[in-house]
């Protein structure tokens, strides 16, 4: 095992650049699930890796309740500076589980919290939930409010010619017809109809695609290892970039969709509630309108050969099964040493 039980610690280095060009020359929706699914490796790697190092390196500490046989010489032997670091992983893995912990009781409560305050809402005006509905298509919702903003509130929502029939809700939503698209009066206000369409679109694109889910993925993962940050901007930016595309194939103008981002980034307040995806606020929204206004990008998930972006997706690639690999020969090794030191 030795040092390479270190790896998964700093391999994630090696998904920057691919995190800093999948966004600006990849299709945003193959961008966002490569950088999802190598951050989220690369993530749980690490958190492996500070397991091993505490059970290793806290073998042979006074006190510990592990068995005797865990302090044999072959287990210290097993890690350079157990000692060490086997302290500092009980500290650093402590903060992992804490701040992942808080990013996901900070997540279910703001879903809540919106769902609540949107219901209260429709209540307090005496609207049926479909109302806005019927004018905006299923899962819209317009609030009365002189603040400016737009969000998309994932979960079930079924339409109301479907009330009834339980199973079309469930195969609906399969689909990805489900969640609230939340739009305040003021916002809808700024806006010509063919961008209030653009808006709608945009949003619902959020829920179908279910880019919450890549959101908070990204968002555990920067938790658990500091160097993959530069994944979870990427990943809000991408998000953006995909529901965006999907906006223009529906509104079937790239420059109608484009309008409507830069006149809600000129007025928009922001969601009320972070952490839910927000129009024309998240990701750097001069970027979004320029790459509206080009061609649309081509759908591939892997670059050509000739690119500086495959070099650093074959880079990234590489050092996530590295660390996979990695992981997984540490923990093998620790398995077969505390098998043959103990009677476990």
């Amino acid at each position: 095992m030795g040092v390479f039980v270190y790896l998964p610690l700093v391999l994630p280095l090696t998904a920057l650049p691919v995190a800093r060009l999948a966004a600006h020359h990849l299709h945003p929706r193959s961008a966002t699930r490569l950088l999802a699914a190598a951050g989220t490796t690369l993530a749980l790697c690490s958190t492996l890796c500070l397991a091993l190092l505490m059970v290793i390196g806290t073998a042979r500490l006074p006190g510990n309740p592990l068995p005797d046989g865990w302090s044999d010489p072959e287990v210290r032997a097993a890690l350079p500076y157990e000692d060490r670091t086997g302290l500092v992983a009980i500290g650093v893995l402590a903060v992992v589980v804490a701040g992942c912990g808080a990013t996901l009781v900070r997540h279910v409560r703001t879903r809540y919290a919106a769902t609540r305050a949107l219901k209260a809402s429709e209540r307090a005006a005496g609207q049926r939930p479909e109302a806005a509905g019927e004018v905006y298509g299923s899962g819209a919702c317009v609030v009365e409010s002189p603040v400016p903003y737009a969000y998309a509130l994932p979960g079930r929502c079924r339409p109301a010619h479907r009330r009834g029939a339980r199973t079309g809700g469930r195969r609906s939503g399969r689909r990805g017809g489900t969640g609230r698209v939340v739009v305040s009066s003021a916002l809808l206000g700024c806006l010509e109809p063919p961008e209030r369409q653009a808006l709608f679109a945009h949003e619902r694109a959020h829920l179908a695609g279910r880019h919450h889910r890549y959101l908070l993925l990204t968002q555990l993962a920067a938790r658990a290892n500091p160097f993959l940050v530069p994944l979870r901007t990427a990943v809000a930016y991408s998000t953006e970039r995909w529901a965006d595309e999907e906006a223009a194939r529906v509104v079937g103008s790239r420059r109608v969709v484009a309008r409507a981002v830069g006149k809600a980034a000129l007025v928009s307040a922001g969601s009320p509630y972070e952490g839910l995806a927000a129009f024309a606020v998240e990701g750097p929204v001069p970027r979004r309108v320029a790459a509206l206004l080009d061609p649309a990008p081509t759908a591939r998930f892997w670059p050509p050969a000739s690119t500086h972006l495959f070099l650093a997706a074959l880079t990234a690639t590489v050092g996530t099964a590295a660390s996979a690999l990695s992981s997984v020969n540490a923990t093998v090794a620790l398995v077969r040493i505390l098998h043959a030191a103990t009677s476990l």
